[in-house]
This record gives C-alpha cells, structure tokens and sequence, in this order.
C-alpha cells in the first residue's frame, strides 16, 4: 500500500508514493519498506531507535517532533493517534463495516458484554466478543492477554470478524485502550457505562484521571447507557452530550428493575422500560448480576432486538466462568469463584452472596504485586463488611514478597471484629477453608475468577482453583 493512501488526508511528504510493506510501533517487528511509528512507552521511547529503523529498512519513521532525519520523517502531534488512523486504513477500515457495542467501567464489564453477545447470538446476529477472559468470533473462541488489544492487533481482529460475517462487535474497552488510543478511529454506535471504583490508581495516579479515562469512551459513540446508582454514572450522565440513557435497580430510570428477587439458583425481576413492566427469570444470582443483565438487555433494546427475545434469550444464559461460579462439591457447603478484585467488586459480591447463606460466610482473598497498593486495606474493609471468617492469602504477588502484600492487607483489619486467618499460600489456603466449612456454609474465593494461573516471580504458573477444590476436597477423604 502506499504511504499516501495510508496517510488518507494527513500531510504526506515528498516519499508519499514509496510503498509500504507494513505498519507498527515495535521496533522488533520493523523490516524492508515498514512505517515504524515512535510511540512513548512507560520504559521506552520509540523515538529514541527511529534512526536505528531507518538503518534497518523502514521506508519511514513517524515522531512528533523533527528527529533530523529528512524526507524521512514525518512529523505528527500525536503517534498513538495517527498509528491508530493507519493501523484502521492498513485493514481497508474494519471499523466501518461492524456495529460497535462498547462497555466501559470498573466492574461488570465481562458480564455485560458476555450477556449482550448471548442475546444478540441467539437472536441471529453473528457477534464478535473482545473482552478481559478471551475474544470470540461468534462460536469460535481466540485467547487473550488484554482487555483491549494493541492497536494493530485490535485491527486486525476487527479485520478478521467482518470477514467471517459478524453483524456486531461486543468489547470490553479498558482506560489502558482508551488512553493509548488502542482501538484507532473506532466509533460505537452504544456505548454503556457500568460504574468506577478504585482500580488501576498505579496507572492512572488518581481516580479523576481514571474518571477522564473511562469518560473519552463517550465522545466517540452515538448513544450512551449510564448507571445511575453509581456517582460517577450520574456524573458522566451530566457531562456528556450525545443521545443518552440511563439504568438503574434502585429508581426509576430508562431502564430499571423492580420487584427484585435473589436466590442462590438465580433471581428475578421485572424490567421497566416506557411505562411497562416485563418478568425476567433468570440463572444467575446476585443484585450487581440484576444491574448487569439490566443494563444487557437495554443496549440490545437499543440496538433494535425485540424484547420478548431478549428476554427468552437472558432467561436461557447461564453465566460467565469465574463471575460468581459455583463449583460442584458434592458437600453440604457451597464453594464460590469469582473475579473480585477491587473493594467495590468484592463488597458486592460478599453482600449479595450473604443474602442466601444459611451458616457462615467465608471469604478468601488476596491483593495483586505490582499494582495499586493503596487498594489492600480497602479490600479487607470491604470483605469485612459482610463475611463471618476471612481467610488472607496471596493472589499474583508477580515480583513482590506475598507477606509483604499480605501485611499491608491487614492494616484494613486493625478495627475489624470479623475473625481471620493467614495463610499464605493459596493452595493450602483454599485447602484450609474447605476444612473449616461446615454445613450451610458458603466459601467465596476471589480474585482469581476465571484465571487457570498464579504469577509468581516472572513466572506464569498453573493454578485453577476449580482443580484446587477438588484436590482439597479428595485430600479431605
């Protein structure tokens, strides 16, 4: 392709006509006639090789400042903008050609979009799913190892989903993608927003940058779905002027639910949209679950499915892996999985889980290494708040000490009265709670959720705690 086709409507200099063999921002990947762009990392600048890529046979270099290197280069205000426009125009512009469904926030995400990909299959619409557990093309399933994709990679799966005939895209679209511009020129058509809690603050430094993060989502979209009972819901509901629309499952809103029963097979509830009241009964449990196949079934409300499908399609799903999963035991207690990691998460997850336990409450957790620290008290705060026992163990402590990671953890506990116990390991933690349980009792792991995997080190290591709980449970006799 030529550089001045990839450029579109961006100055093209006195190369325009060279032909471009390949696009990307990584100086490994660069060979004969490539378009490397230089993009600012957290340890690298791209600028800082351009010369070296030039040397090595890139055709050209993009940088947002002269670098001395002539007809060369070409000079942009932002690389991570303009390599999102090329990456978009190398594909033939996948964007274009799918309708766009974005979720943004810091819990729900994989739930919702999962929902929505559900309903939209069953419906006869083939979807493509990009999310935190795995990407979909319709039936097929494609691992992950980011929320979002890299920018080029995004594209190409874009590409890759219109070429094998899907109507729509589902994506979890993350404050890493929307900072770094990973998802190009993308427009939605819906864009939802679930809530914002305390995550990610190593990253982003303070929650209104996190806020202005997640915000950048509904400047590029025709219609927004905000929750209402969430404060920054509200706020961004105020803010933003495109086509808007709310859900709640405490008010009246565009979309509410009313009547709301939970169970630990499930729950019920009526959803309320213009005046009417439709009965949902659906398999999972949970009130954020309610909140989340409330604000479901309104973006395929707005994208045109007729509701009585929608809800013959939610009351058919079953759930997500590690989202509130309970894993078989074959005892008189229940063993819970579920990605909980942030206070907010596991505050919910604890709160509706205690509304159908008979007998005690026991919540195992760890926190993460290498990220937020200022978050370990607070999930500690957060699981006291509804748990009889805790049990404080380690999760992926990456390159930190465990114990370390643990003792900050217990400083949210100096004033608790809900008894604990520390084990750090997780597997002999997971083993020491399945000793303890008793009947009627409910064991919620979190943090782990669908994740078959414990970084320790650098290293990734096998560990689903669904085989977990079976080795603990057969040791048991």
């Amino acid at each position: 392709m030529k550089l001045n086709e990839l450029l579109e409507n961006n100055a093209v200099t006195a190369i325009g006509d060279t032909e471009i063999t390949s696009v990307t921002d990584s100086t490994g990947k660069v060979s004969e006639g490539s378009l490397f762009f230089c993009v600012k990392g957290g340890s690298f600048d791209g600028h800082t090789a351009a010369a070296d890529m030039l040397e090595r046979g890139a055709a050209a270099v993009v940088c947002d400042h002269d670098l001395g290197l002539g007809e060369k280069q070409i000079i942009t205000d932002d690389t991570r903008v303009l390599y999102g426009k090329v990456c978009a125009a190398w594909f033939g512009h996948p964007e274009r050609k799918i309708k766009m469904i974005g979720v943004t926030g810091t819990n729900g995400k994989t739930t919702i979009t999962n929902v929505i990909k559900h309903i939209l299959m069953s419906t006869g619409h083939k979807t493509g799913l990009i999310g935190t557990i795995r990407n979909e093309i319709g039936d097929e399933v494609l691992e992950t190892s980011n929320t979002t994709p890299m920018t080029f990679e995004f594209m190409e799966l874009l590409n890759r989903m219109v070429n094998e005939g899907c109507e729509y895209v589902v994506m979890e679209v993350s404050s890493f993608g929307l900072v770094q511009n990973r998802i190009g020129s993308s427009w939605f058509g819906i864009a939802l927003f679930t809530n914002l809690t305390q995550d990610h603050l190593d990253y982003h430094k303070n929650m209104e940058n996190y806020y202005q993060a997640k915000k950048k989502l509904f400047d590029i979209c025709d219609s927004a779905i905000c929750n209402i009972d969430d404060d920054y819901g509200r706020r961004l509901f105020g803010e933003i002027s495109c086509d808007k629309l709310t859900f709640s499952t405490r008010e009246s809103a565009s979309f509410y639910a009313d009547g709301i029963k939970i169970k630990p097979t499930g729950s019920s509830f009526w959803f309320c949209n213009e005046g009417k009241s439709h009965f949902v009964k659906a398999k999972i449990p949970g009130l954020f679950n309610v909140s989340n196949l409330t604000a479901a079934m309104a973006a395929c409300l707005k994208a045109g499915v007729p509701l009585d499908k929608i809800i013959a399609a939610v009351e058919n799903y079953s759930g997500v892996k590690g989202r509130c999963e309970v894993i078989p035991t074959g005892r008189d207690f229940t063993v819970i999985c579920d990605y909980a990691h942030t206070p907010d998460a596991i505050e919910n997850v604890l709160r509706s889980v205690k509304e159908y336990t008979s007998g005690r409450l026991i919540c195992l957790f760890g926190c993460g290494g290498d990220r937020d620290s200022t978050k370990r008290p607070l999930m500690a705060q957060a699981a006291a708040k509804y748990a009889d026992k805790l049990i404080v163990t380690s999760d992926n402590p990456r390159t930190e000490d465990p114990e370390a990671i643990i003792k900050d953890i217990l400083t949210g506990l100096t004033d608790a009265k809900v008894p604990y116990d520390v084990v750090t390991d997780r597997r002999e933690a997971i083993y020491h709670a399945l000793k303890i349980a008793e009947k009627g009792d409910i064991i919620v792991l979190a943090g782990k959720g669908h994740e078959d995997y414990q970084i320790i080190g650098e290293k990734k290591n096998h560990f689903d705690e669904r085989e977990v709980v079976a080795e603990g449970l057969k040791l048991l006799g």
